[in-house]
Parts: C-alpha cells; structure tokens; sequence
C-alpha cells in the first residue's frame, strides 16, 4: 500500500505545482476564463474536452450500475459518446461556436444567449438553470470518487471528498481555465494509460482469465441482446438507448463542454481536436464500459448497490502498487470534471449575472476576483451535497448525473445548436425551449414515478423512481428542445439586429482561419 499512497501524493504535489506555475496566467477576465486571446492548441482543447466529459461517474457510477444491467453491450454506451458525442459533436459545432462566440463576444453560454437572441432576460434565466443544475452532476463526481476510496482504500468518503474539493478548489482559484487545461492534458494522460492497466488487470484476473465466453454465451446481456423484465418504454432496450443519446448528443447543450469551443485556437487546432478528443474518447467508453460489463463474472458483486460494484472488482484484481495508478486514473477523471464544472458554474453568475445586471460597471479585475471565489462556493455547495448524499442515499450516482445532463440538455441544444446554424432561430423559440423544457422534466418525473409506483404513493417515493428515469426523461426532453425551437422559429420574427447578422457572416475579418 505505501507505492499506492506514494503515487496519490505525487499527483497532489503536482496538482499544487500546476497552480503555483499558472499562477500568473490568468490576471483578467478573459484569462481565466479562455486561457487568454490566442486561445489552446488542438491537443489541450481535445484533453479539456475529454476530461470534462469523462468522469468518476462513468467509471464508477455507469459503468457499475449498467455494465452489470446490461452486459457487454453497455460497451455500446461508450462507442456512441465517440461517435456522437466526439466525432460528430466537433465536425457540427468546434468551428461554428468558435466564430459566433467570437464575433459576439460571448464568454459564456448564457451571454451567447443575449446576444443571440437580443435577450437580457433569458441571459439571466439560463444562467440560473445552469448554476442551479450542475450542483448535482458536481456532487455525483464526488460520490464516485469517495466510494472508490471507502471500498479500495478504507477512508471515510467524506475525508477523500474535502480532499478533491481542497486540491481543485486551489489550482482552479489560481490559475482558471489555463490551469485546468495543462491539469486536463498531465490528467488525460494518466486516464489513458490507467484505462489500459485497469482492463489489463481484470482480463489477467483469475475471474476472468482472458475469456469473456460466459457473458458472451449470456443469451439476455450479448453485444446486442440483453434482459429486460420490463416492457415499452421502462424496457432494457429503450433505457440503453436513452442512455446512449443521452451521455452522448446531451454534450451539445452542456456549458461546460461546448465551453471548450470557444478557447480552442484555429481551424488547425480544432482540426486536431477532432481526431484527439474521439480517440480519446473511445478508449476511455469503451474500457469502461467493457470492465464494468466484467462484473457478471465476479459473484462478489451480486446485491451490492451499484456505486460499489466496480470499486469491489478493483479491489479484488488490482494488485498492490498498480492500485495507486487507477485511483489516480478515476482521481483525474473527477478533478477534471469538477474543475470545469465549476469554472462554468462561477462564470454565469460573475460574469452573466453579476457583470451583466446588478454592476454594469464592474471593473475586470473585480469580475475577475468574483469568478475566483464563487468557483470555491460552488464547490463548497456541490461538497455538502455530495455529504449529504452519500449519508441519506437521496439518489444513485448514475441518476444525480442524468438529471443534471437531462435537464440542461433538454433546455439548451435546441437553442444553442440550431441559434449556431441558422439567424432564422428567434428569441420566441428559445424562451420556449427553455420553459418548456424545464417544465417538461418536473412533469415527467412526476408522471414516470407515479407510473411506476400507483398513483397512491407518496410524492417522494414517486419524485424518486421519476429520477431514476432520468436518462429517458433527458432524450425525450433534448428532442422536445430541438423540434419546439424549430416550429416556434417558423411562426415568430427572427432579431433584427445588426450584431447578429454579421454572427452568420462567412466574409467578416474575424472568420476562424
């Protein structure tokens, strides 16, 4: 155990050195939000990218509870978030985000939106929704990590998760957006050569012995089929799809990934991005997916709750001395995630919120000052959340993450996707999205839950089991958002306004090169 607990030092220090070394990095507001006016290189863009998706939920949340719900074919999971959620997700949106934020001067999600749409308010509302919902996604990715460490290590989750908001919270106050990039690139590293290790380990494991013929002989969990004792839409096959469009066409209206758009630095950078952030994507899904799948060859795992099934496998193939390897491979996923979860949290409110409405006049220095503290209440308020969790069980890791996703996704991709590509998109559209979509998602965890339980139940039994559909509540909410943009944009007046018109002009100086 002392290597493993070498090893967990040696990242800490190194994630202390990064925030001494950016220290000086982000002295405006610009700077710690976009790492500056030349913006990243393809390579840092794409780990940014990778990292934020990636988490200690998929590791230990999705890939726990449904590797071993669906069997080999979660994998299907994983190779969509490369697909759909990589390749496809940069080829439609990297350089088309880049030129609108660009010429709008839009540093936030929100901001894009009043400047989209001619609209202060809706400014105001998104970016609300946005602060509000990430709280539960930040704290899943402490559940993750701290039931990671109280199986495999024996510390007291809340102990291992003071310790991730500790070190996040420092280099994220000192060094933003710049700091967490070079922390993604050294974090993207370790992930891909922790991923190796980890499937290494279980096909080299005597449960397994590099023969997955049992699982493949499964008739109910194969590559294609799998068991499902329920019907219509609670069925295996349409909750594995939800899942699949969920965590992978869900990252075109999350903040904090279409985030790393705007800071990317030219054509060539997204260029590299495109292939980076898909391989790497692919690599990390599927080995995932693929070692949670494993967990029908572990008897160990049978009846336990789902955020400690792959933390008892590591446990019981991981040797001594590689186990500090992959903790630290899911500790990168989490600070990752957290560190720009986190940025994007503090950014709306500072910056769309504050900046934007209460003091117009603010000076960047003290936006700047703003920004650096709210990204440490956010992380204060995600952290007691996740204590709070992880005491009272209020929700699965897995779910915590799809309500997040779900919502956000289900409010934004339509005006944010289709606002990219078309100035017929009106601002009638886009408030409707936004309502709607959010209306929609309390009203279908309350319909799913009752459904589920009898209309006898109580509010909370039923506002439960409605969370636990999140990941089909979030699909059927993204398509609501995207075709509800569409219709209302035929039938309303598109801005007028000359700023937004020259968003879509391809001739201006400032097209991406």
């Amino acid at each position: 155990m002392f290597w493993d607990y070498l090893m967990l030092a040696l990242y800490a220090v190194g994630m202390v050195a990064i925030a001494v070394y950016t220290k000086n990095r982000s002295k405006t507001v610009n700077d710690f939000l976009l790492a500056g006016k030349k913006g990243l290189n393809g390579w840092m863009t794409a780990f940014a990218y990778g990292t934020t998706y990636f988490s200690a939920v998929i590791f230990i949340g999705y890939a726990g509870k449904f590797g071993a719900q669906y069997g080999l074919a979660a994998v299907w999971i994983g190779i969509g978030n490369a697909v759909l959620g990589s390749l496809v997700a940069w080829l439609l949106m990297a350089k088309r985000t880049k030129n609108m934020t660009s010429r709008l001067q839009a540093k936030t999600m929100p901001e894009f939106f009043e400047k989209r749409y001619g609209s202060r308010s809706l400014k105001i509302v998104s970016a609300v929704i946005i602060f509000i919902f990430l709280i539960p996604y930040s704290a899943s990715v402490y559940n993750g990590l701290s039931s990671l460490f109280e199986t495999v290590f024996g510390i007291k989750g809340w102990i291992v998760m003071i310790a991730l908001a500790a070190i996040t919270a420092l280099y994220l106050f000192f060094g933003g957006y710049f700091a967490t990039a070079l922390s993604d690139f050294i974090q993207g590293i370790i992930m891909l050569i922790g991923v190796f290790l980890m499937v290494f380990c279980f096909m080299n494991s005597s449960q397994v012995n590099w023969d997955i013929s049992a699982l493949a002989d499964d008739v109910n969990k194969t590559w294609f089929t799998f068991n499902s004792d329920k019907k219509g839409i609670y069925g295996s096959t349409v909750t594995l799809i939800s899942l699949i469009l969920l965590t992978s066409v869900g990252v075109y209206g999350l903040p904090q990934t279409v985030h790393k758009y705007y800071a990317v630095r030219d054509k060539k950078a997204i260029t590299q991005g495109t292939v980076v952030s898909t391989v790497f994507a692919l690599i990390i899904g599927f080995g995932a997916y693929f070692v949670g799948s494993l967990s029908g060859l572990f008897p160990e795992t049978a009846g336990l709750n789902s955020d400690y099934i792959v933390p008892t496998m590591l446990k019981l193939v991981v040797p001594a001395g590689l186990m500090g390897i992959i903790a630290v491979l899911i500790l990168s996923a989490s600070m990752s995630t957290l560190s720009s979860v986190s940025l994007t949290s503090a950014s709306v409110v500072a910056v769309d919120l504050y900046k934007g409405n209460i003091n117009k006049n603010a000076s960047d220095k003290k936006v700047n000052t703003l920004m650096r503290i709210l990204c440490l209440v956010f992380i204060a308020i995600s952290l007691t959340l996740a204590v709070l969790n992880e005491k009272f069980h209020i929700s699965a890791i897995a779910y915590l993450m799809g309500l997040s996703w779900g919502t956000l996704s289900g409010c934004f991709t339509g005006p944010f996707v289709l606002g990219l590509m078309s100035k017929k998109i009106t601002k009638a559209a886009a408030w409707t999205s936004v309502i709607s979509s959010l209306v929609l998602t309390v009203g279908l965890i309350l319909f799913f839950g009752y459904d589920l339980n009898g209309y006898s139940c109580s509010l909370g039994t039923a506002i439960k089991s409605g969370i636990g559909c999140s990941p089909t509540i979030g699909v059927i909410c993204i398509i609501f958002s995207v075709i509800i943009t569409f219709v209302v944009s035929l039938f309303t007046k598109a801005p007028e306004e000359k700023i937004i018109y020259d968003a879509f002009d391809k001739t201006i100086e400032n097209e991406i090169k």
